[in-house]
C-alpha cells in the first residue's frame, strides 16, 4: 500500500483488471449516455463516434491481452467490451463462453452471453443464458432482458402467447422493484404494458399503465429520454389511442435522435398523409357528386337502424332499450348514451401503415364525419353509399398542430365492427380480429 502524506491513509492502487474494467464501462457510458455530451444535431455521428470509441477500447484491451488472456475478469471484459457493437461477435461470444465455463457464478457474463446468442438470433440460447443468470443470482438486467426475449420467442400455441406476455410483464415489474431508479428498467416494463395491451383485449388502464411507465423512465433517467425506441413506442402507442400530435412527435424525436433509422420518419409521413386525406375528404364529402348525394340521403330512413330500433337492443355498454336517432351535429364529445348515429357512406381510406378502417359518413343535414374503425378482418369494410348507424357513438374532436401543419376535424371511434349496424344488419364474428401494432423492442 501506497501512503498518502497528508491524510497519512493508505491509498488502493488499481490493479490492471480494475483499470481495465473502468475503460470498458467508460465505453458503454459514452454509448448509454451520449447526448448528455452531444447535442441532438450530432446524432447522425453517434453510431460512427460509439464505433470509434470501441475500437480504441479493443486496442487498450489487446496491449494487455498476453498477460490476461485466461483469466476470467479480462475475458469477460473483452467480451462487454465487443457487445458496444449493435451486430454479433463471433469473438465477444468466444470470450464470453469461456469466462462462464470458467467461473459459472458470473452473472454478468452470461447476461452479456445472452445478449450475443440474442444478436445472433438465438432466442432460446439466450434465454438459457438469463434463466441461468437467475439462478445465480437475481438481478434487473436478467430479469428485463428475459423479459424481452420472451416476448419474441415463437408460441407453441395460440394461448402460450398470452401467457409469455403476462410472464414477460411479472419479470419486467421484478426488474423495476430491484431498482426504481433505472430508467431501462421501467422502460422496457412500458413495452411489455404495450404487449400486454395488444394481447388481452385492449383494456385501457394496460394503455395507461404502458404510458405512465415510459414517462417514469424518462423521469429517473436522463439517458433513457434520449432512447429513439422510446418515442416511437409510445408514438405507436399514441397513434392507436388517437392522440395524434403526440405520435406525430414522438415519431419525429425518434428520428432526430437515430436519423439512420427509416421507420419513426416513414411513420411520421404516412400519418400527416392520412390526415391530409381525412381533412380533403371531410370537405368534399368524398367527392360524391351534389345529386347523387342527395339520391343517397333520400333514402335514409329509421329502417336502416335494425336491431338498435327494438326495446331489447342490448348498447354495448349494457344499457337494454331502443336507441334515439340523432343528427351528427348535435352529438356531443364523448360516449353519447341512449342515442345512434345514422348516415350513407361517402368514402373509405385506405392508407399505408393503418391501425383502422377509416371511413366518411354523411347525415340527412349532410354533415360529414370520419369514423375509425378498428380490429376489422382484412376482408371486412364498408362501401360507398351503405346505411351505416353507429349505437353510442364516442365522438372525439381533434386539434393537431405539427411543425408547419395544422389539423382540426371530429371523429367517432369504433373498437370493432361488431358495434356497427351496416345496411341494417349486424357484423358477423368474421370481421373482427385482434389488431397486432408493431413496435421496437430494445436491443
Amino acid at each position: 500500500m501506497a501512503e498518502d502524506e497528508k491524510s497519512g491513509e493508505p491509498v488502493a492502487v488499481k490493479t490492471e483488471l480494475e483499470i481495465i474494467k473502468e475503460l470498458v464501462d467508460e465505453l458503454y457510458n459514452f454509448r448509454d449516455c451520449y447526448f448528455e455530451t452531444h447535442n441532438v444535431e450530432e446524432a447522425g455521428r453517434k453510431q460512427s463516434d460509439v464505433a470509434q470509441q470501441l475500437e480504441k477500447t479493443l486496442k487498450r484491451l489487446e496491449e494487455k491481452e498476453e498477460h490476461y488472456k485466461h483469466k476470467v475478469e479480462f475475458l469477460l471484459q473483452k467480451g462487454r467490451c465487443l457487445n458496444v457493437a449493435p451486430d454479433f461477435s463471433t469473438v465477444a461470444e468466444e470470450c464470453l463462453s469461456r469466462a462462464v465455463k470458467l467461473e459459472p457464478s458470473l452473472v454478468e457474463g452470461w447476461n452479456t452471453l445472452g445478449e450475443q446468442y440474442w444478436k445472433k438470433g438465438d432466442l432460446i440460447g439466450a434465454k438459457n443464458c438469463f434463466t441461468g443468470a437467475l439462478q445465480q443470482s437475481k438481478n434487473k438486467v436478467s430479469l428485463r432482458n428475459l423479459s424481452m426475449v420472451l416476448r419474441q420467442l415463437p408460441a407453441a400455441a395460440g394461448d402460450a402467447h398470452g401467457k409469455q406476455v403476462l410472464e414477460s410483464v411479472d419479470m419486467a415489474r421484478q426488474a423495476v422493484q430491484l431498482d426504481i431508479t433505472d430508467g431501462t428498467s421501467w422502460y422496457i416494463l412500458g413495452n411489455a404494458y404495450v404487449s400486454l395491451f395488444f394481447t388481452c383485449g385492449q383494456k385501457p388502464q394496460l394503455s395507461q399503465q404502458a404510458l405512465s411507465a415510459y414517462s417514469q423512465s424518462e423521469k429517473v433517467d436522463r439517458a433513457a429520454s434520449c432512447y429513439p425506441e422510446l418515442h416511437f413506442n409510445r408514438a405507436t402507442l399514441f397513434q392507436y389511442e388517437e392522440m395524434f400530435g403526440s405520435a406525430l412527435g414522438g415519431y419525429s424525436r425518434a428520428a432526430a435522435l437515430d436519423p439512420s433509422w427509416q421507420e419513426p420518419p416513414e411513420r411520421e409521413k404516412q400519418l400527416l398523409e392520412y390526415l391530409e386525406k381525412i381533412i380533403e375528404l371531410i370537405q368534399n364529402k368524398g367527392k360524391v357528386k351534389a345529386r347523387r348525394l342527395r339520391t343517397m340521403l333520400s333514402n335514409l330512413n329509421t329502417s336502416a337502424l335494425g336491431p338498435c330500433s327494438s326495446p331489447q337492443f342490448r348498447s354495448p355498454t349494457g344499457r337494454v332499450g331502443s336507441l334515439e336517432p340523432r343528427n351528427l351535429s348535435a352529438l356531443t364529445h364523448g360516449h353519447n348514451a341512449g342515442v345512434v348515429a345514422l348516415g350513407k357512406v361517402v368514402f373509405s381510406l385506405a392508407s399505408e401503415g393503418r391501425m383502422a378502417f377509416t371511413f366518411g359518413m354523411v347525415d340527412s343535414e349532410e354533415t360529414c364525419i370520419v369514423v375509425m374503425v378498428y380490429n376489422t378482418a382484412d376482408s371486412w369494410g364498408v362501401l360507398i353509399g351503405d346505411t351505416v348507424a353507429i349505437p353510442e357513438p364516442q365522438v372525439k374532436r381533434h386539434s393537431i398542430a405539427h411543425k408547419d401543419k395544422s389539423f382540426d376535424f371530429r371523429s367517432i371511434r369504433v373498437d370493432s365492427p361488431l358495434l356497427l349496424i351496416v345496411n341494417g344488419k349486424k357484423q358477423n364474428i368474421q370481421s373482427q380480429i385482434a389488431a397486432s401494432v408493431s413496435y421496437k423492442p430494445q436491443t
